[in-house]
């Protein structure tokens, strides 16, 4: 029997919020087969067959069973071990296949057949399949909305009482944007039943204090849980005084949401009894599983598998629990005893141990909160899922995320960067300052320092801190106060050294502060009053910091009234610094209308410096909300089928010619080879793969002698340069390791001489013809194994290197990202203005085709995954353009699928 892709199974989320394993058939399906047919209405039968068909014989079920993964393909879902929908194709010529679902009755209206659709398209295409043809009855409007609605291009003819779709199943635009707004409401959906459950189980409810199991129990029950609770106890009569259960198949009624906190070796039996009796999601706070090591692994993933095929979402395992304040539901079903008031917050905790005591900070800084999820493990449910939840949810105007590490940080940035536009997003990433390159990619690969990894959170909107106490300090902010309009601050206090200090900070921060407002030590109320007023009518004045040190007598509840009416109608956001004080005053504490303990509406920092970084992290993400978004430029000159027979070629021709770098997984080519021995053709497929998406390399000769020089100088035309085909030398000051300008063979032979002789043979010369001299930069791309493809930027001189001046955003870079690109690096100043012995402003570099070559490399990276990595060094700017002088390329064999790419679907475990 003939094997099918792995990647064809997948775990998906429906429209209601439970899941599905999607996989294709196989023979051994013949009974899950006649089963499904036999539950199927005659009308639906009739709908799919035109005719009544009430029974499948032996000779259909194995028609229908055995495929060849090729020319005819068929994919079922199944939930709780049962077949629920099935759909095929039959290829009748070599791109076109006829298509057709059936969905069974009891299951309809969930969006399987939307998904089978997205899947049962990818295979196609991957088998060379570009159109599908579908015959529908008229009468059957549901399966014609699911072609009509899937976003492919598509026709209609009407023939013979039979409705016949072709369509077209290369990808676009619309298409994209439909299934990630079905994976967008599927995925918030599954959310929302783990948030609001209208009745919980506790799973390991003991009678013993101080265990998880009771305190799971109490906590639900001292939250006012609105709903019914069940202890589950294989011998209590009552827990907590509240009526147990031997088993969740015992409990009377429907339960919605299971909190399980028995040994990791129970965990499995209790999943198969919870599917048995249909909760919708699995609450695991029991530990023992991946962060144990291989067997809990292999435990974790059985649990996550046997849920998922259930149609439950999982929580955990390992993890304290989830919350939400909504009165409608009063959840707290962590093993925290307390959970924050009512309040705009949504917050998200890879860490369960560091849960409990982010709760409790969340409570001393008066905050509230709308949500809160502790993930533990992460083995099902992830940041990602709260991310679309929170994307709709009107009670959450805030998102807080501790992660430690993104299993999919393709999807984290393209959800993040949407949720971002209309709610911030402050994200505490830990785990180390840089990321490091796994073993088995390419010598070279791109690594991140922590400053890159900011940059690229900040390019997707997200407001990353360096730690718990930032992430409330700015999360305080963004709760109760308006936006700041730009970066422009006045300062308002009763100290003069307190008000230099702040403007200090200002200055640090990338804020434009206006001078101090000096009110005295002896200020009144009534002359914070005035100095607020005149500040927030200054239309230079973006936002107000207010610095108190309280004179002799006390005055700053009066002072803090002040600010709180003021901050109740402005538009500008206040902030403050009462020094002196334990906690704060009064006025800032006061309870809001919603029942929230918010700082009125008026954040409060122990020191300036707080006050300021908070106010800073405010300005830089609203001035990203209000930046264009860019776009991505239309290339119409890409040749991708060009591209890809290069790859695939280089590869198959790599794997035969070198069995250790087939074994290692990677193989590179270069234009720029690092034996002498190499062949042109290496060079050849790194500038064939780069002329596929517009970028010309200049070719170069390797040469051994002077005479080999100057015959390669006659070949390439004067003039020439010859240099060192070694970085480290060509960064050498002076350009010791390059000598330009050369127009004979005299001087072709000096210059060889003269190199060869001071560096050796080691220096791999190598003549090029010359180009006009500009400001060197090196542009570096590639797969970054926490965050997808990314594109790096720097000048090309030892100066850079050695500063570390190198700028980093994500793939594929729109126009406005590869002109922040350009713009970030310190040293950009040089690409602005005239060289040296310039005159004119002709004679610029041209710094626009450099941002194309950059937009183009970032394409290449984004739609090939065995692309590992670009180097382009060095790249020349000059008047005339972007010019490569030096180019590498890395290539891999490709994964089975990149994460967040194809049809939507669950990831797998990730620890």
């Amino acid at each position: 029997m003939q094997s099918y892709p792995n990647h064809w199974e997948a775990d998906v989320v429906l429209t209601d919020g439970g899941t599905a394993h999607l996989r294709p058939i196989t023979p051994d399906d013949a009974d899950l087969l006649r089963a499904f047919h036999e539950r199927l209405s005659p009308e639906t039968i009739y709908y799919r067959f035109f005719a009544p068909y009430p029974r499948l014989s032996d000779r259909d079920v194995r028609r229908f069973t055995t495929v060849d993964y090729d020319s005819r393909v068929a994919l079922i879902a199944t939930i709780a071990d049962s077949m629920v929908a099935v759909v095929r194709y039959d290829k009748v010529a070599p791109d076109e296949a006829e298509v057709a679902f059936v969905v069974e009755d009891a299951h309809q209206g969930r969006g399987i057949a939307s998904v089978l659709l997205e899947h049962i398209a990818a295979a196609a295409l991957e088998r060379g399949v570009r159109r599908f043809i579908a015959d529908v009855l008229p009468e059957n409007r549901r399966m014609i909305n699911v072609f009509r609605e899937a976003g492919y291009t598509a026709q209609q003819s009407f023939d013979e009482g039979v409705i016949r779709l072709t369509l077209d199943l290369q990808p676009t635009a619309s298409a994209q944007e439909v299934m990630r707004a079905r994976e967008q409401r599927a995925e918030s959906r599954s959310i929302a039943r783990l948030l609001f459950p209208t009745s919980v189980a506790v799973i390991g409810a003991s009678r013993t204090a101080h265990t998880i199991g009771q305190t799971a129990l109490r906590n639900l029950l001292a939250g006012d849980f609105q709903g019914p609770v069940y202890p589950v106890h294989p011998t209590a009569t009552a827990v907590a005084g509240v009526r147990a259960y031997p088993s969740v198949l015992d409990v009377p009624g429907p339960v919605d949401l299971a909190v399980v906190a028995v040994r990791a070796d129970m965990v499995l039996d209790v999943v198969d009894e919870c599917a048995q009796k249909g909760v919708h999601g699995l609450v695991v706070v029991s530990s023992g599983f991946a962060e144990t090591g291989p067997e809990g692994l292999a435990r974790q993933e059985r649990l996550v598998a046997t849920a998922r095929a259930a149609g439950m979402r999982v929580i955990g395992p390992n993890c304290l629990g989830i919350a939400n304040t909504d009165p409608a539901v009063s959840l707290n079903a962590t093993l925290a005893p307390y959970v924050p008031p009512r309040g705009p917050i949504g917050f998200f905790s890879q860490s369960g141990a560091l849960g409990r005591a982010i709760l409790q900070r969340v409570a001393e800084r008066g905050m509230g909160l709308s949500t809160f999820v502790s993930a533990g493990n992460r083995a099902d449910v992830s940041g990602n899922d709260l991310i679309q939840y929170w994307q709709e949810d009107p009670a959450t105007k805030v998102v807080l995320q501790y992660l430690e590490s993104l299993g999919n940080p393709r999807k984290f940035t393209r959800l993040a960067r949407r949720l971002a536009q209309h709610k911030p997003v402050v994200a505490v990433r830990s785990g180390g300052s840089s990321q490091g390159v796994p073993s088995g990619h390419a010598v070279g690969a791109l690594s991140l320092p922590d400053y890159a990894v900011t940059s690229l959170f900040e390019q997707a909107g997200v407001v990353r801190v360096d730690d718990i106490t930032q992430m409330f300090d700015a999360a305080q902010l963004f709760a109760y106060q308006p936006l700041p309009a730009g970066p422009r601050v006045a300062i308002v206090g009763n100290s003069d050294s307190l008000g230099l200090l702040v403007k200090d900070a200002c200055v640090r921060s990338g804020l434009k502060p206006h001078e101090p407002v000096a009110l005295g030590p002896n200020a009144t109320a009534a002359d914070f009053d005035a100095a607020l007023t005149a500040a927030l009518a200054d239309d230079d004045v973006h936002a107000v910091v207010v610095v108190f040190i309280p004179a002799l007598t006390p005055i700053s509840d009066d002072v803090a009234e002040v600010m709180r009416a003021k901050a109740a109608t402005a538009a500008k956001p206040i902030v403050t610094t009462y020094l002196g004080y334990q906690g704060l005053p009064a006025e800032l504490r006061r309870i809001g209308e919603n029942g929230e303990t918010a700082f009125g509406s008026i954040p409060s920092y122990p020191a300036p410096e707080d006050a300021v970084r908070a106010l800073a992290h405010a300005t830089r993400y609203a001035l990203w909300r209000e930046r264009p978004a860019g776009r991505h430029p239309e290339l119409a000159d890409i040749d991708g089928a060009r591209a890809r027979a290069i790859i695939d070629a280089a590869l198959a021709s790599a794997a035969e010619a070198d069995e250790r770098s087939a074994e290692q997984g990677t193989v590179w080519f270069t234009s720029e080879p690092v034996r002498r021995e190499e062949s042109a053709a290496d060079q050849q497929t790194t500038h064939d793969l780069l002329a596929c998406y517009g970028i010309t390399a200049h070719p170069y000769i390797p040469v051994a002698t002077a005479e080999e020089a100057v015959a390669a100088a006659e070949k390439l035309g004067y003039p020439v340069v010859v240099k060192a085909n070694a970085p480290d030398l060509r960064l050498r000051a002076g350009g010791s390791g390059i000598r330009a300008d050369l127009r004979s063979a005299n001087d072709v032979r000096g210059a060889f001489t003269a190199l060869d002789d001071r560096l050796g043979a080691e220096a791999q010369l190598v003549v090029q013809t010359m180009v006009v001299p500009g400001v060197p930069v090196v542009i570096r791309a590639g797969e970054n194994p926490s965050f997808g493809s990314v594109v790096g930027f720097g000048l090309a001189d030892a100066t850079a290197e050695l500063l570390d001046d190198r700028a980093f955003r994500l793939a594929p870079l729109t126009d406005s990202d590869a002109a922040d690109l350009v713009h970030a690096v310190r040293a950009a100043p040089l690409l602005f203005g005239l060289p040296a012995g310039a005159t004119t402003l002709a004679e610029q570099p041209d710094v626009e085709d450099l941002q194309r070559v950059l937009v183009r490399v970032s394409r290449l990276v984004d739609a090939f995954p065995e692309v590992a990595h670009v180097e382009l060094d060095p790249v020349i700017v000059n008047a005339e353009g972007a010019h490569v002088l030096g180019a590498h390329v890395w290539l891999r064999e490709p994964p089975d699928r990149r994460p967040d790419a194809g049809p939507r679907r669950l990831r797998g475990v990730v620890f």
